[in-house]
């Protein structure tokens, strides 16, 4: 099955252009019509992805300059804002979000206000557990996981790259605790402002770590076949809808998607096992990350998922097209996407929206260690279209 590739590099500078000139042309794009998402009324089907920047506090607390950030791309139709924590040990790299503080929450509903003066649309914000990526010298706790299976790779820390440590397998009383600190994070949220949240179950993290064969060695109720190894990214789903209402939870997923050491082995099996425990929930919206629209199984999650479906194109690993991203996302709606989710095309671009509309240039990424250093170094300096564009 072809489903995804790795995530994405960029590290080329400067502006890219339309043959030789600046385009002062608007377009019809289907990406640019209005939209449902429950109550709200989008203003266009661009949803700027969820991407960890590293921009937090050491504790976790979002900082002003990410009000600002976001602040900056609210022409967005909708904001999935960045993976935030649910508790300590779920942490994963040095100074990302979380969601377990009162100070968290604070730091979160500036973030929100911003959005909203600059008349943005919805926010929703991504929950995230690191399970076995994570590392003591973050969060300061042993990383918690289905199995005691480590991360075949190094881990970023605050002292630098390290080794990944061993994780802890979860006891059945921790998995219970761990779906609680995901609602929990969930009200924190609505309190923050957010419309809703994402339940991350993607990407190689704790939620997927439970599905995937070669992390989930477990021999109870949470591992061996496909029900077992849905179970916990399901009871989190209920969880969540249950605390804040069933149309602020969506739930994102990548079939296939190696990143992280995972091996999705039963893609084809397990992923519509777990579309359809959890169909006619009335969910917000299902975010299937790094969809091949040309893939069997991209139909087969449509027709099972009656509701919203966001999908996240694969770009090239190098650069942000010339469009934007726009001939991608546009596939992805032919094929029956009903929003798209760009990541690097907005963190670039923060008008990117304005950019698709005009056919104006579009700036590609700085270089990869700008995306994590803190700062707003390769943040919020990126500049707006030129007039001469509009």
């Amino acid at each position: 099955m072809t489903w995804i590739t790795p995530f994405p590099l960029d590290s080329d500078i400067g502006v890219r252009f339309y043959g030789s000139r600046m385009s002062t042309e608007t377009t019809t794009s289907p990406l640019l019509r209005s939209a449902a998402l429950g109550s709200h009324r989008l203003a266009n089907r661009l949803v700027m992805a969820p991407m960890t920047r590293n921009r937090a506090a050491s504790d976790g607390t979002p900082s002003p300059l990410m009000a600002d950030y976001y602040a900056q791309r609210a022409s967005a139709g909708m904001i999935i804002a960045e993976a935030s924590t649910p508790n300590a040990v779920g942490r994963t790299y040095p100074n990302i979000t979380a969601l377990y503080s009162d100070a968290h929450t604070a730091g979160w509903r500036e973030v929100v206000r911003a959005v909203e003066a600059a008349g943005g649309g919805p926010l929703f914000l991504q929950i995230q557990h690191g399970g076995r990526v994570g590392h003591p010298d973050t969060s300061g706790h042993t990383p918690l996981a289905p199995s005691a299976v480590p991360l075949p790779d190094t881990i970023h820390t605050p002292t630098g790259r390290q080794a990944a440590v061993t994780p802890r397998a979860m006891t059945t009383a921790e998995i219970g605790s761990t779906v609680a600190d995901f609602a929990a994070a969930a009200r924190r949220a609505v309190d923050a402002g957010f419309a809703g949240v994402e339940v991350h179950s993607a990407n190689g993290y704790l939620l997927h770590q439970f599905l995937a064969p070669n992390t989930n060695l477990r021999t109870d109720g949470y591992g061996g076949g496909v029900p077992g190894r849905i179970r916990f990214t399901t009871e989190v789903v209920d969880a969540v809808a249950q605390a804040i209402g069933p149309e602020r939870t969506g739930l994102r997923i990548s079939p296939g998607n190696p990143v992280n050491g995972i091996t999705d082995t039963d893609a084809d099996e397990l992923y519509p096992a777990l579309l359809r425990a959890n169909a006619g929930k009335g969910l917000a919206y299902l975010h299937l990350a790094y969809a091949d629209p040309a893939a069997p199984l991209f139909a087969r999650l449509r027709a099972l998922w009656t509701g919203t479906l966001i999908a996240n194109p694969v770009l090239p690993r190098e650069q942000i097209p010339a469009d934007g991203g726009r001939e991608a996302a546009e596939r992805l709606l032919a094929a029956g996407a009903d929003l798209v989710a760009l990541g690097r095309p907005f963190l670039a671009n923060p008008d990117l929206v304005e950019r698709i509309r005009t056919g104006g240039p579009v700036n590609p990424v700085r270089a990869r260690y700008a995306m994590y250093t803190g700062g707003a170094t390769g943040y919020t300096d990126y500049p707006a279209l030129p007039a001469l564009a509009r």
